[in-house]
């Protein structure tokens, strides 16, 4: 039986970000709730697919993740997380850079090592 901590919390941000640089879809497949509501810095909400869509088509191509000023909160078995988000690579095929604020809702089973992001959001910094 696995512990909600924030380590284990930062463990699946860990791997998240990870699967994210490689564009590893069946890694995201894993930590990404097949019902996830993602609200994109533009306002777009998007869901599961269109993640795994964008990194397999390679629409997206994420070179460089640099995370600061991670805060967690903890609820049962439900973890949020706010992190600020320096992320540089390419989007349709065009330079990209940006740093934004990014605020994902784990659910976090006990039975598990892996959590699932089942919401997030993004906001560009200035």
């Amino acid at each position: 039986m696995q512990e909600v901590s924030r380590e284990r919390v930062r463990q699946c941000e860990a791997r998240l970000r990870q699967a994210m640089l490689d564009s590893d879809v069946t890694a995201l497949e894993m930590l990404l709730d097949n019902e996830l509501i993602f609200v994109s810095h533009l306002g777009q909400p998007l869901g599961r697919s269109d993640d795994l869509d964008a990194h397999r088509s390679g629409l997206i191509n994420i070179q460089d993740l640099q995370t600061t000023d991670e805060r967690i909160v903890i609820k049962g078995n439900v973890a949020v997380v706010s992190v600020k988000t320096h992320i540089a690579g390419s989007y349709g095929g065009q330079p990209a850079e940006g740093v934004f604020r990014f605020t994902r809702t784990w659910l976090l089973s006990p039975d598990s090592v892996n959590g699932r992001v089942i919401a997030a959001t993004s906001v560009l910094l200035p």
